[in-house]
């Protein structure tokens, strides 16, 4: 009679310890799917602010409000931070004359670094940006129009709200 006695009690505590176990199991798929439904928010919400930002660039560089070089430097590295699928994988090649703008203003100096630069040097850098920028004028104000019509739909504001 004690074996059977014990062996009952045995039982009842595995199965208890089974029971939790599965239960917390069952709590922890739980948190993981809530974390990541809650990654996911947080990253369409960056991307939406940075949508927001590249919509204002682009209109600013499309009426001529900003300058292209400015523009194609603030999109070139805005648009790096982009995650999920509405990243643009080879900005390069999906926006080439915004591209080579970039590649060519983005090593000239820029507010004190470029005052500390002899005139003759400063006027260089400002001719080298001034041809490159009336080179790919149209082309640039076309791939801003493009880009600007092709983060539309997903510049959808998102207001997040925990639970």
């Amino acid at each position: 009679m004690n074996v059977t006695l014990l062996a009952t009690i045995g039982a009842i505590i595995i199965i208890g310890l089974a029971s939790y176990a599965g239960y917390l199991l069952l709590k922890l798929k739980r948190q993981k799917a809530l974390q990541a439904h809650h990654q996911m928010l947080a990253i369409e919400k960056r991307n939406a602010n940075i949508f927001d930002s590249v919509n204002v660039l682009c209109m600013a560089g499309i009426n001529g409000q900003c300058d292209l070089s400015e523009a194609s430097i603030r999109i070139y590295c805005i648009m790096d931070y982009v995650q999920g699928e509405q990243r643009v994988e080879d900005f390069d090649q999906a926006y080439p004359a915004l591209s080579e703008l970039y590649h060519t203003v983005k090593d000239m100096a820029r507010g004190e670094e470029r005052q500390a630069l002899p005139k003759r040097e400063r006027m260089q850098q400002n001719l080298a940006r001034m041809k490159a920028e009336s080179r790919l004028n149209d082309a640039i104000v076309e791939e801003l129009k493009g880009l600007q019509q092709r983060i539309a739909p997903l510049n959808n504001q998102i207001n997040i709200q925990l639970v």
